[in-house]
């Protein structure tokens, strides 16, 4: 969908010779199974159809996400004007923190017969740590290394609404905003390169190591404020994996 060419350090399915537009079809079957396999493990079980209803409904919030990134790359309507922390927040709560972290732990609630209603405050946790991935996630795409990650980021190039250049945007002055716009979504690396070397002068990098500090802080504080310990440990667990990661 963003054009890129490797995922996982794997050329992208679409890219391959004899795939390239049958790769929506083998997305479609892909998804499919998704149904197959619930209805040939859970068909008998109590909570099968809570486990459809919410796969049915992170489904959509995930493709609703997509949506809201994808139509703001648009030729023509490309306007680094409407990009914001709120916007952005906006398309990765619902393009990577539902199906990422939500969905998870809300399937284990059902199978423990557990009422997600009942658990909000797991959830409300579970999104902000699916925020902070997705934020790392611009960042690596940025400023990580492409053999660790396993891809070339190419966020600048596609015109993302990246937390980067919501970032820039807040602290440029008038002379680096015009550099921005004359640069950002460009597929042309000297484009791409002015745009890096802006986020240098800004320190983004700086900006970025204070958000991470802060959303962990933030995150903990709410772990430790829900009343079982055993639900904390499994938080916990899940934060301990992305903190700080490098890919």
């Amino acid at each position: 969908m963003d054009s890129s060419h490797t995922r996982r350090g794997q050329p992208c399915w679409f890219r391959l010779p004899k795939v390239g537009m049958i790769a929506v079809n083998d997305g479609l079957i892909l998804r499919n199974q998704i149904f197959r396999i619930l209805k040939k493990h859970f068909r008998g079980k109590p909570y099968y159809v809570d486990l459809l209803d919410l796969f049915n409904e992170v489904e959509f919030q995930t493709a609703s996400g997509q949506m809201i990134d994808l139509i703001t790359t648009l030729q023509g309507e490309k306007d680094l004007s409407k990009y914001s922390l709120s916007i952005h927040r906006r398309i990765v709560q619902y393009k990577t923190a539902y199906y990422s972290f939500y969905l998870p732990v809300a399937c284990a609630l059902h199978m423990a017969g557990e009422n997600l209603d009942n658990h909000t405050d797991v959830k409300n946790v579970l999104v902000e740590m699916g925020t902070y991935f997705q934020i790392q996630d611009d960042f690596l795409d940025c400023f990580g290394d492409p053999e660790v990650i396993g891809k070339v980021g190419t966020d600048i190039e596609d015109f993302k609404c990246s937390w980067l250049v919501v970032k820039a945007l807040e602290r440029a002055n008038e002379d680096q905003k015009k550099l921005l716009y004359e640069n950002y979504g460009k597929a042309d690396q000297a484009c791409v390169a002015k745009v890096k070397e802006l986020y240098k002068t800004l320190d983004i990098q700086g900006a970025f190591a204070e958000y991470e500090s802060k959303s962990y802080e933030k995150i903990i504080k709410q772990i430790e404020a829900h009343p079982s310990k055993a639900v904390q440990a499994v938080l916990k667990s899940f934060l301990a994996k992305i903190y700080k990661r490098q890919k």
